[in-house]
């Protein structure tokens, strides 16, 4: 009994050792706090964040990392000024979501600009290691924090999906790792390759911090360029860098889908956007349709989710002209383009097809629908005054959509002295762009006593 007893203590002892092992690396250095000169934050107790990239600078909380590979890296995305505005202006999208989630979890936000050197923010960046989306998850890696990746979706290019696994990702790296720089390298060439070249340095006595590590070229570089983005974010100015306006309110905003297929087409004209913006918030799906059994929660922009909602509530007809087809084993593809009345290429195009492949195994493909809907009218801005009304199909008698005519959820102002495109559009919880698309404005020059359309009371900015 006593040796049954001793056994089982032994056995205790040793998985708790492997938890230990396992959530903690025997080379990592105690953990750190520093101060603000340190990290470049900036601390301002007596104002809220003028824009996302003042709240940025003030969630700094990594050590600035100096040395020739950051001074290089600075000096290049510095002369680089048009790469920094796109990145940044893509950014603009996502960045109040991340910054919201890092504050959440009480992380670093220079972990909002990782995305820069990851996919220059952009959500449908492929690599060539098949890494994907903003956060460039690798599948595996995905998979383990519960990306779904499958023919219909990839939620590695899901902004909110991919920011949630990231951080978690972020998070048990830096437990783990004990240290930010670490941490950031092993998110690059992974934990345990990190590991291992510490304990290679612990063994013959040498340090095992970041900077006395042995690493590929590209993990070498790798924080260095997240500082050198750092540097620019810091101090736009000394750099000679223009930062786009990014408002501090939610960009985009979560709707949930009904039980019912709809294509990506059809969703982006009933936001009235256009298929390249709407996907841009939503590249997680593969395919033109979105299906409704998937209970998907699309993201729209938040001045758009009033205007999707009114348009869907009065469309008729059906929000989906795909259906599916179950092929046979050896079946032709240019029969079943044939048979569906579409093109070969087109076949090719949605399904995913290899140029290579000329016969079809047991497999499920997307052909259209008989019947299928024609175009869509949507409402306009401009109504009469009075109750709105529905739209009506075309005289030619083609099956258009009925699309709710709403009144106009515009009004006007009447610029005054002082205006500026950005105080407007503070005022009136929108963007500058979205004022000078309204009101065609080519520039940001404003005549004193001109109107300016700006969104309507019951569209959220």
């Amino acid at each position: 009994m006593n040796c049954l007893r001793l056994f089982i203590l032994l056995l205790v002892a040793v998985l708790a050792g492997c938890a230990t092992h396992n959530t903690q690396n025997p080379y990592a250095s105690a953990k750190k706090t520093y101060t603000a000169a340190e990290t470049s934050r900036t601390i301002d107790l007596t104002h809220p964040p003028r824009d996302m990239w003042d709240r940025i600078r003030r969630g700094f909380a990594i050590p600035n990392l100096h040395g020739e590979l950051t001074e290089r890296w600075t000096s290049y995305y510095a002369s680089h000024p048009e790469s920094v505005l796109l990145m940044s202006q893509r950014a603009g999208k996502y960045l109040y979501y991340i910054v919201d989630e890092l504050d959440r979890r009480g992380l670093p936000t220079e972990l909002a600009l990782l995305p820069f050197v990851e996919s220059a923010y952009n959500p449908t960046a492929y690599s060539r290691a098949h890494a994907s989306g903003l956060w460039q998850f690798i599948p595996s890696t995905g998979k383990h924090y519960n990306l779904e990746q499958d023919w219909w979706r990839d939620q590695r290019r899901d902004p909110i999906a991919s920011t949630n696994a990231a951080l978690d990702y972020l998070s048990y790296l830096y437990d783990f790792q004990g240290d930010w720089y670490l941490a950031l390298a092993s998110y690059n060439w992974g934990e345990g390759s990190v590991k291992r070249a510490m304990e290679k340095n612990a063994k013959v006595g040498q340090p095992a911090d970041y900077a006395a590590l042995n690493m590929p070229d590209e993990t070498r570089n790798y924080v260095p360029k997240l500082q050198a983005i750092k540097n620019i974010i810091a101090n736009p100015k000394k750099f000679g860098i223009t930062l786009p306006e990014v408002s501090n309110t939610p960009y985009f905003t979560t709707v949930q889908k009904r039980d019912i297929d709809i294509d990506i087409e059809v969703a982006a004209k009933l936001a009235e956007m256009s298929v390249e913006e709407f996907k841009l918030l939503n590249a997680s799906f593969n395919r033109p349709i979105i299906l409704g059994e998937h209970k998907p929660t699309l993201l729209l922009p938040t001045n758009r989710v009033d205007i999707f909602n009114a348009n869907l509530q009065a469309y008729q007809g059906r929000l989906s002209s795909w259906d599916t087809y179950r092929s046979k084993k050896g079946e032709s593809y240019a029969a079943i383009a044939k048979q569906h009345g579409i093109s070969l290429g087109r076949l090719r195009a949605v399904n995913g097809l290899s140029k290579k492949q000329s016969r079809a195994v047991a497999q499920t493909l997307l052909v259209p629908a008989k019947g299928a809907r024609g175009s869509i009218q949507l409402a306009s801005l401009e109504v009469p005054k009075g109750d709105a009304t529905l739209g009506r199909g075309s005289a030619d008698g083609s099956k258009d959509i009925v699309v709710l005519q709403r009144k106009a959820n515009v009004r006007t102002h009447t610029v005054k002295g002082g205006d500026t495109l950005y105080s407007l559009a503070k005022r009136y919880n929108t963007s500058v762009n979205e004022l000078r698309k309204l009101n065609n404005l080519k520039n940001d020059r404003l005549a004193k006593g001109k109107r300016l359309r700006v969104p309507g009371t019951s569209i959220r900015g």
